[in-house]
Parts: structure tokens; C-alpha cells; sequence
């Protein structure tokens, strides 16, 4: 039996973009309904937006509802436009629209709910998700720990089966690092990448202390940031300032275009990602899909993504030292039977026609445990 899924998702396009500008921009949004529809399901997109659009690209339907203006009631619009599609399960994506969630639990078949980097909420807030959350007879999260927080405070029902899945995956390949690097001007050995917001969670300050320390015994080592915002550059311009024999090997390139994020990862030889806490790690995917070995955070998240690799290494957030040794070690084994280690990890696990199978089998569960409704 073919499954019929609709897929929700209630984020409005800032910039207001039409349809097809905005699924070009949003690329993980149809691969992924792409890559459930590729493992057999029948797939509906329905999209919050600020006009009505309906049309099929690639075996996927698309349903662009408006909710905007003073008549709109953005919730109930959505819950009547996914009625409409008649659908054997829900997916709801995003654990912060509570209202919608209640509604669309009103509706016969079962509804399950994705974490996109959300926080369990304070009192006021956690009562109102777990009073839209009370019917929700799944949710998922990239690491099955991830649910503790949620679960602690009852924001997810404790009867609803917890599924761990990858958030998304990436289009990104390997590619020939000569010409990357001379595309990108990166150089070193190793060049290792660090991709993230200048802040508290994403610990870029660890990240260079931990690229000075390895740098003792990795002295052709160069350094290359990707971030976007600059909270913390003030304090890591004076922090580079201090250390001039540093500073000359560490590269803050800002924000970047993301055809070129894939060059970067051709060109270094490392990902090196210190975050604090994550809802899964787009950076690190990418990173994996072009073969780039990891020297991550333990954290729950990144375990799941990277956990079972032999050419990805862990340290406590903000332990520099242990991040250090993690370089020097991945630094010193061959390059490229590492990569293709890698790729053939992201391939197996990561992949968009895996992701996509794993959330039919999802699906399937589910209905399975909900044959009532």
C-alpha cells in the first residue's frame, strides 16, 4: 500500500518569494519530500506562504497556502488545506507552532512532529506546546537523547515513540582538491574548516585555541572560517591580535555563497566543528557528503551523524586540548583512503534516498501503531 503523506511546514519566506524561486532556495525542503517519494510514498507538500500556488515537480505535489492578512487564521487555513489532501499521516515540521499542531491532531490520520533546532521552552511557552503537542502520535529528532528535555517536561507526550532520523542531508560531492584549492585559494597541511555563527554555542574562540594547540605539532596547519554572525568577532579579532605568529594562519572569511561552502570542503582537509548544542549539523553534513573527515563536539547530534565513523574524532564542548588531538591524529593518517572512508559513510547512512527510505519506514510505523484513526 502507497502511503499518502503531507508534509507541513508553517515558516513564511521573509523575502517573498514565488514558488518556484523559493524551492530553488530552500533546496533541502523538496529534496526531501523528493527523497520520500522516491521510497514510495505519495508525497504533499503544503506550505505556508503569501499566495496560493498548486503544481507537481518531480513526482511531488506542491500546495502553497496563503496565511497572511487579517481574515488568514493561518492554523485553521493549513488544517483545512491538509484535510483536503487526505493524507495517511501528518508531518508536521518544527516543534515551535503548538496551535498547529493541536488542529492538525484533530484531523483522522495520526500526526507526527520533527525537531528543527528547537529548545524545550520555559514554563509559560512548554505549557502551551504541551498542550498542542498532547496528540501527537510521533516525533523526531536527528539522536534519540535529543527527546530527554521535551519528554522531562512533558512538551511531547510520553506514550509518542521517539525516531531518530537525520534532519536532512546534502547535494554536496567530492571533488578534485588541487583545482578547489585553486579556486578558493585555500591552502596548508591540513587546511581545516570551521563553519558557524560567531557565538557562545557555536565556541569559535575554542576552536582557535584548539587549532593553536595542534598547530604545535602540525605547523604547515592553516585555519578557514565560514561564519555569519559576528557577535564574538570583536573578542576573536583581539584574541588574534594578542598572538601575531597566530593570527597569520587563522582566515576569517564571513559569509560566504553556499556553491562555495562545497569548494571549501573540497579544499581542507578537516571539518573542525565545537558547538555546543545542535538540532543536527548542516555544516557537518555537507562536510561528510564531500568526504571531509570531522573533529566534532560529543554531542548528541553529531554522535548520531558522525558516530559510527572511524575517521571522525570527539571532544567535550569547549575541551581544547582534546579537539587538538583529534587533529594531530586525523592529520597523520592517508588522505585519501580517508575521504573516500567518509563519502562511503555519507552514502550509506546520510544520503537523501536514505533519509528518504527511513522516513517511510517511519511512516509506516506509525500507522501501524494507530490503526484507528
Amino acid at each position: 500500500m502507497t502511503l499518502r503523506i503531507a508534509q507541513v511546514n508553517c515558516v513564511l519566506d521573509p523575502q517573498r518569494r514565488d514558488p518556484e524561486t523559493l524551492l530553488a532556495a530552500w533546496k533541502t525542503l523538496p529534496a526531501i519530500a523528493e527523497a520520500t517519494a522516491g521510497a514510495g510514498a505519495d508525497v504533499v507538500v503544503v506550505q505556508a506562504n503569501y499566495a496560493e500556488a498548486r503544481f507537481t515537480r518531480r513526482g511531488v505535489r506542491y500546495h502553497f497556502i496563503p496565511v497572511v492578512g487579517v481574515r488568514a487564521l493561518a492554523p485553521w487555513r493549513l488544517r483545512r488545506a491538509v484535510q483536503e489532501v487526505a493524507p495517511d499521516i501528518v508531518h508536521l515540521n518544527g516543534l515551535d507552532f503548538p496551535l498547529h499542531a493541536r488542529l492538525l491532531s484533530t484531523l483522522a490520520p495520526p500526526m507526527l512532529v520533527q525537531d528543527h533546532a528547537s529548545r524545550a521552552a520555559r514554563p509559560r511557552l512548554g505549557q502551551l506546546r504541551r498542550w498542542g503537542h498532547a496528540h501527537a502520535a510521533a516525533a523526531l529528532f536527528t539522536a534519540e537523547a535529543q527527546a530527554e528535555p521535551f519528554r522531562a517536561t512533558r512538551q511531547l507526550p510520553t506514550r509518542a515513540p521517539i525516531f531518530a532520523v537525520p534532519e536532512s542531508s546534502s547535494g554536496f560531492e567530492p571533488g578534485d582538491r588541487i583545482e578547489a584549492r585553486a579556486r578558493t585559494g585555500v591552502h596548508g597541511d591540513p587546511a581545516i574548516l570551521w563553519i558557524g555563527r560567531l557565538d557562545a554555542n557555536k565556541d569559535p574562540l575554542t576552536a582557535i585555541e584548539a587549532f593553536r594547540l595542534a598547530r604545535e605539532r602540525l605547523p604547515r596547519a592553516e585555519l578557514w572560517c565560514v561564519h555569519g554572525t559576528n557577535a564574538l568577532l570583536p573578542e576573536i579579532e583581539r584574541r588574534l591580535a594578542s598572538d601575531p605568529a597566530l593570527a597569520c594562519h587563522v582566515h576569517l572569511l564571513g559569509r560566504v555563497p553556499h556553491a562555495q561552502v562545497e569548494q571549501l570542503c573540497r579544499a581542507c582537509d578537516l571539518l573542525l566543528a565545537t558547538s555546543h548544542c545542535e538540532g543536527s549539523g548542516y555544516a557537518l553534513i555537507e562536510a561528510l557528503a564531500c568526504g571531509l573527515p570531522p573533529v566534532v563536539s560529543d554531542i548528541a547530534p553529531f554522535r548520531a551523524l558522525a558516530g559510527g565513523l572511524a575517521e571522525s574524532r570527539f571532544a567535550a564542548p569547549g575541551d581544547a586540548p582534546v579537539f587538538a588531538e583529534g587533529l594531530v591524529s586525523l592529520a597523520r593518517r592517508p588522505s585519501d583512503r580517508r575521504r573516500a572512508a567518509v563519502r562511503r559513510h555519507f552514502d550509506a547512512h546520510l544520503a537523501f534516498p536514505v533519509v528518504g527510505r527511513r522516513l517511510v519506514d517511519i511512516y509506516q510505523a506509525v500507522v501501524a501503531r494507530n490503526p484507528g484513526r
